[in-house]
């Protein structure tokens, strides 16, 4: 390690895109280990992260002093991860308050990690709905926890499309400090209006004015990509970059890969030859129902909605091409979510999709990055 990279450790690592956005700044950062119980996932993190110690386990049963010894090290710089979020996510249609999703403690489990480790800097990363999960009182426990490790807590809400992502995917960010080095967020770099998940202490947004560039658009990512019908694919590009991003995410690539168009039934195709801005376009007698969202185009011009895993499955989010008859492809959700085309994903098309949807956009994880580095300086 030269003498000026800092050592990260990535709970709940998943693919490893939030550490990706870390290492790719400016070689400031290295990856020393990072863990998730999901075995794919993991795989796909150590392709990408040779150099690191990578663990497939439940991080409840792993003790930070083992971890400790096995790497040689008793503190690191910086430890960061998402703690998962299925309990607090506003998407999840049945939500009970009178049965406490196990999951939502697994941040006790972070927390032994930075007790142990005692990092300058913690960065955790979760959905905007843990901002209101049992009213307020999961994120005061949590918070509380990290101040009483002595460290300064602070948390906002991050659009991705305010730092050069096309996508409009809203992160609630906590950063915690150790020494008394006040609490700072990325500047946003661009500027996008639209609507948001919402909270009500708007403070707590980073926002760029009017000023800034533009937020990116679908167009952006995926127009230099061959046009595809439904079940076929393409292996090759047949056309230059078109924008700065495209050439960002292709830098050096000189395969093509994952983009391979789902196989839709004829009548879904029927459905998709409809498909607008909502569900609202699709004649009543092809469907039977579906919130607004599903059955519907995505806007070439603006950021895209948040990707999810399903986002080959018109029937549950909003995943149709801007133009083509066909829900998006893993390559065009991939570039949608910021990856590199040269990131290597493993596993079936519907695990890789799985990764696609949860990871956390490496261009976020990098516009972090920067401001995490001044803190350390």
């Amino acid at each position: 390690m030269s003498p000026h990279q800092y050592n990260i450790v990535d709970l709940f690592c998943g693919t490893g895109g939030f550490a990706q956005g870390f290492v790719s700044y400016q070689n400031l950062f290295k990856l020393v280990y990072a863990v998730d119980i999901d075995p794919i996932a993991t795989v796909t993190a150590k392709a990408n992260h040779q150099n690191c110690v990578v663990e497939t386990n439940d991080i409840r049963k792993i003790s930070p002093e083992t971890v400790g010894k096995n790497l040689g090290l008793r503190e690191v710089d910086v430890i960061i991860g998402g703690p998962p979020c299925q309990g607090f996510s506003s998407l999840r249609p049945y939500r009970s308050s009178s049965i406490e999703d196990e999951r939502n403690d697994l941040y006790m489990a972070f927390a032994l990690f930075v007790d142990f480790f005692r990092p300058k800097v913690v960065v955790m990363e979760n959905v905007v709905g843990l901002i209101t999960h049992n009213s307020g009182h999961t994120l005061d426990k949590i918070l509380d926890r990290f101040e009483s490790l002595g460290y300064d807590v602070d948390w906002r809400i991050l659009n991705a499309a305010s730092y050069g992502v096309p996508q409009k995917r809203e992160r609630f960010i906590m950063i915690a400090t150790r020494d008394k080095s006040a609490v700072r967020f990325p500047a946003p770099t661009h500027y996008f209006s639209g609507k948001v998940i919402g909270h009500k202490d708007k403070g707590r947004y980073m926002l760029a004015d009017t000023n800034h560039p533009k937020a990116l658009s679908v167009n952006d990512a995926i127009s230099d990509l061959p046009p595809l019908s439904s079940g076929q694919e393409a292996h090759e590009y047949d056309r230059e970059p078109e924008t700065p991003y495209q050439r960002d995410r292709r830098s050096g690539c000189t395969k093509l890969t994952l983009h391979k168009a789902a196989n839709h039934s004829d009548k879904m195709l029927e459905v998709i030859k409809h498909a607008g801005e909502n569900i609202g376009f699709i004649p009543k007698h092809l469907i039977t129902s579906g919130f607004s969202s599903c059955y519907s185009r995505l806007s070439g011009n603006d950021p895209c909605t948040t990707i999810t895993v399903k986002f080959q499955s018109p029937a549950s989010s909003k995943c149709i091409h801007p133009t083509q008859d066909r829900t998006i492809t893993p390559r065009e959700a991939a570039r949608i979510q910021s990856f590199d085309d040269s990131f290597i994903f493993k596993g079936s098309i519907t695990q890789i999709c799985g990764q696609i949807g949860n990871a956390v956009p490496p261009l976020l994880g990098r516009a972090i990055a920067s401001t995490v580095s001044e803190l350390l300086k």
